[in-house]
């Protein structure tokens, strides 16, 4: 039921993120909204794209949402004290495999996407020097309650750019549950083995499963 649970918010989530060259990462609130209408745009306009080939959605995933997202600084959240033990070699390649298994993992979400309303917090003021921040968003889906969510962003000191690395929907981090899904093979098998497992999801096709 959780991970079901996730799923859905994942595939809410993916629409906040754009790409557009115009879009400022040094301004965490407006740059959520503006990616926002930019990607819901795209999904809209490559729909039929989409039917004939789901596999184009990591296509837009990867150019769309992975300029957003801190991948690396969420590979070593995920890994936690694995780290510690592992080779810089072997980190470096759970990082990459981490990233093929987002942009995988994100496009399946994606073929649930339904044209959803994201109603985003009054934008607040960040404290220049705070370097972790978060924006709050409502997912509007009725008849159904609201989904209330928040993503975590991680300023970049020497850019001052923003970028996502968590979300928690009803107090539930994602990072936190992977974690906790993969911390036994971590420990067990090692970072080589859990990044060739990631390499193998990120190899799946992507597919329309059928609606319940």
């Amino acid at each position: 039921m959780l991970k079901k649970f996730l799923t859905l918010v994942c595939a809410l989530w993916l629409p906040l993120v754009a790409s557009a060259a115009d879009i400022d990462k040094t301004q965490p609130y407006l740059m959520m909204t503006s990616v926002a209408e930019v990607a819901f745009d795209r999904l809209k306009a490559e729909q039929a794209t989409i039917k004939q080939d789901p596999n184009h959605l990591k296509v837009i995933v990867d150019e769309e949402l992975m300029p957003y997202v801190n991948y690396k600084y969420a590979a070593l959240k995920v890994l936690g004290p694995n780290v510690k033990k592992a080779k810089k070699a072997d980190v470096v390649k759970f990082m990459e495999a981490f990233r093929g298994y987002l942009i995988a993992s994100y496009a399946q979400v994606l073929t649930q996407y339904t044209d959803q309303e994201l109603l985003f917090e009054p934008e607040k003021k960040v404290d220049p020097s705070k370097t972790i921040t978060t924006v709050k968003v409502d997912i509007i889906d009725a008849p159904r309650p609201n989904i209330k969510l928040e993503f975590k962003l991680r300023k970049d000191k020497r850019s001052g750019e923003w970028q996502v690395f968590d979300m928690i929907a009803e107090g539930i981090s994602l990072l936190s549950s992977k974690q906790s899904e993969w911390n036994g093979k971590l420990r067990q098998d090692g970072v080589l083995a859990v990044a060739a497992d990631l390499e193998r999801l990120a190899a799946q096709p992507i597919r329309f499963e059928a609606k319940q």
